[in-house]
């Protein structure tokens, strides 16, 4: 798999993840030197290339003058994300039905911007980490555990089992402001169109709403789990 852009290869480098080589642009300057100098003192292979031998190889057209070639995303089981839950429980980002790349990247970076165990996605109706994903979560995706399971309805039904507490987020559920989330939290997000599906909605404990003052009556899937997201930061903070 290509991990393309400074930031991305860069937190690549970071992980410990084995990489079979970086390209990047002759003469590095700036933030390439640095991703240049991590590579050497992380024993990677590193080779330079044109700009334009770049832009054939790139699988994003936005590769910043660097790629990384390593071995292809590697999702975790459902249990290791709940195996890795801290002292305030643990946190778990559901996703039913982003199918946008660009959502999924996002949410990504969102969750491990926050401190979440993991990341949840179904194996069909759902995009993958692939390049773009990685590349628009800043290499989040590099740090963070993303379980890619047969069933989500399953996840759930695992989760609450476990002792998380499921919270659907909706347009018509009751304010997130009047939640308590601490403990074991589990946030469910759907896609823009559809939204939670109805039966996984109906599984988890509760639907909760963020409110809309403006005239436009939706948020964007990852700007929605990213407010939620940092709700449950606060309730934490404060336990």
């Amino acid at each position: 798999m290509k991990t393309e852009g400074r930031n991305a290869v860069l937190e690549l480098i970071k992980s410990g993840k084995p990489i079979e080589k970086i390209v990047m642009e002759k003469n590095p300057q700036g933030s390439l030197s640095r991703i240049f100098a991590e590579a050497r003192r992380a024993g990677v292979r590193v080779q330079f290339a044109e700009g334009k031998a770049l832009d054939r190889m790139s699988a994003t057209g936005h590769h910043q003058g660097v790629i990384a070639f390593a071995a292809e995303y590697e999702y975790c089981d459902l249990e290791d994300i709940i195996e890795s839950k801290g002292e305030k429980g643990g946190f778990v980002i559901l996703c039913d039905g982003i199918e946008d790349v660009h959502n999924l990247g996002s949410i990504i970076r969102v969750a491990e911007c926050a401190g979440a165990d993991g990341v949840v996605i179904p194996a069909v109706k759902s995009a993958s980490v692939n390049e773009a994903v990685i590349r628009i979560s800043a290499g989040a995706a590099n740090h963070i555990k993303v379980a890619k399971v047969p069933s989500l309805n399953a996840a759930v039904d695992k989760l609450k089992q476990s002792g998380y507490w499921l919270y659907a987020l909706e347009a018509d559920g009751e304010s997130i402001y009047s939640a308590d989330l601490s403990g074991n939290v589990g946030l469910v997000i759907g896609g823009e169109d559809s939204g939670v599906r109805r039966l996984t909605r109906e599984k988890c404990d509760k639907t909760l709403s963020l409110p809309l003052l403006g005239r436009v009556n939706s948020l964007n899937a990852s700007v929605a789990l990213g407010i939620a997201a940092y709700e449950v930061v606060r309730c934490r903070l404060k336990n």
